[in-house]
């Protein structure tokens, strides 16, 4: 089919009088010889790294750079000229600053909602999520994530919910869907041991054919002829760094590089494609916890699956890469000073994340204790002062849950503590109403303009697919 005369033959129809009107018109404005591009794409791959402000693609750049000689994966795309690129809006219906679910939502049903809902609407509308579009077009689809595998992001693309804090009901939505792949975290949603109801989800993926897989090595040497639930660790995997410190995590846990590896060679050879969604969500994690390690190293995991996808996309010829991110998070940065330089390569030696750090501390910790512990951790060392500061926290922690910081463990101060030796500075633990980047590579790539709203995303998935929104 023509892709000139794609839109002309079929409207695209909006399932609620609400929903926002696509850029129909996108692909005469960015001024294209239509003729170079004529060939849709078979298959999609979303690479999200959660939360990322723009700092934090830039350190992880400059870290890499510095250590290895080499850059980003990301930045070399740049470099190279290889992607389409822009900017884009990610406001929600409530907030110029969104939160994960509205902003998956945004690209999964086109339209703007509340924070805190998966493509709901305020009076209930219910926008269909657009792997379930491609499911119904004949696609596999998937997603493979470093946070639970029912988080707000991946849950954005595939179902309907009016709370994203509804993660047992979203498992069992993925079953009902027949999703072909799902991996990451979330035993917790999952095992019978700690679901409310006591439902065993995993029985229930293994009667109707799916492969249950709970260890790295279970995942490598799983068919790739059936369809895949891996669930890893209860709640999120560890961080990147956590792990390639740990012989027995990297035995038993999945990278995001491996996992998104896995799920191109089980959706492959689908005569109609695959869909594929990718999430690096601890990167937002470790942003609300202004933890530098644990977001260097979990953006350099993101940065490997970018890999992955692209050497998949330049051989196969017949897939879109789409890389970018929901918002930015704490927007931390390297500041300026005589000793910028020296500190900031000083995380080349860290051995941890802040969360190994605080999660080692106790109110019966010492003083002697702590400084060994971030000292073999950072190679930095703090003074009596600093670590009877830390103690202070752990003698009247809160009983109640926190978001993100479940045991209120004090990663603020720690990060103030540890900036004079990195240089790293932070403005907050929360999201920020950064415009993001968003780079495309391959089929459809040339319709992205360079400034968009997170809606507009939706619609050109679906044009350079050559789907019609009729659903």
């Amino acid at each position: 089919m023509n892709r000139r005369n794609f839109f002309k033959k079929g409207s695209l129809v909006a399932l609620g009088t609400t929903l926002l009107h696509p850029f129909s018109s996108l692909a005469s404005e960015v001024g294209y010889d239509m003729t170079d591009y004529n060939k849709k794409a078979k298959n999609i791959i979303v690479i999200v790294s959660d939360g990322m402000s723009i700092g934090t693609l830039n350190m992880a750049d400059l870290y890499l750079s510095r250590k290895t000689g080499t850059g980003s994966n990301w930045l070399d795309l740049y470099k190279k000229n290889k992607v389409s690129r822009a900017l884009m809006d990610m406001a929600s219906a409530s907030s110029i600053v969104t939160d994960s679910a509205a902003a998956s939502s945004s690209w999964g049903g086109g339209v703007r909602i509340k924070n805190g809902g998966l493509n709901v609407g305020e009076s209930g509308e219910v926008y269909l999520p657009i792997w379930q579009k491609f499911k119904m077009s004949g696609k596999k689809a998937g997603c493979v994530t470093s946070v639970p595998i029912t988080h707000a992001t991946p849950a954005g693309f595939c179902v309907n919910s009016k709370s994203r804090n509804a993660q047992e009901e979203i498992a069992e939505k993925y079953l009902e869907l027949k999703f072909d792949v799902m991996m990451g975290g979330g035993d917790d949603y999952f095992s019978s041991d700690k679901r409310k109801d006591k439902k065993d989800m995993y029985q229930e993926f293994t009667s109707k054919g799916y492969q249950v897989v709970h260890t790295r090595h279970d995942m490598m040497s799983s068919e790739t002829d059936k369809p895949i639930l891996g669930v890893f660790d209860d709640g999120g995997l560890p961080y990147a760094l956590d792990r390639q410190n740990s012989k027995e995590l990297v035995q038993n846990i999945p990278t995001l590089a491996e996992m998104t590896q896995k799920a191109i060679d089980v959706m492959k050879d689908h005569s109609k494609g695959f869909v594929l969604q990718v999430e690096a969500g601890k990167v937002d994690w470790a942003a609300h916890g202004n933890d530098i390690a644990g977001l260097i190293h979990d953006q350099i995991d993101h940065d490997e699956a970018i890999q992955v996808a692209m050497d998949f996309a330049e051989q196969d010829g017949e897939t879109l890469v789409i890389i970018t991110t929901d918002h930015g998070n704490a927007n931390p940065g390297v500041i300026y000073g005589s000793d910028a330089n020296d500190n900031f390569d000083s995380i080349q030696n860290y051995k941890h994340t802040n969360e190994w750090i605080l999660n080692g501390i106790g109110k019966e910790t010492s003083i002697s204790q702590i400084k060994e512990r971030i000292n073999y951790a950072n190679n930095i060392a703090l003074t009596n002062e600093e670590c009877q500061q830390l103690l202070d926290y752990y003698k009247d922690i809160p009983t109640a849950k926190g978001l993100y910081n479940p045991r209120h463990l004090p990663f603020n101060l720690l990060a103030q503590m540890q900036k004079p030796h990195n240089s790293v500075g932070w403005i907050s633990m929360q999201h920020s109403a950064d415009y993001v980047e968003l780079a495309m590579y391959g089929p459809g790539s040339h319709l992205l303009k360079p400034f968009i709203k997170n809606t507009d995303l939706h619609y050109l998935m679906l044009e350079a697919a050559e789907i019609q929104n009729t659903f």
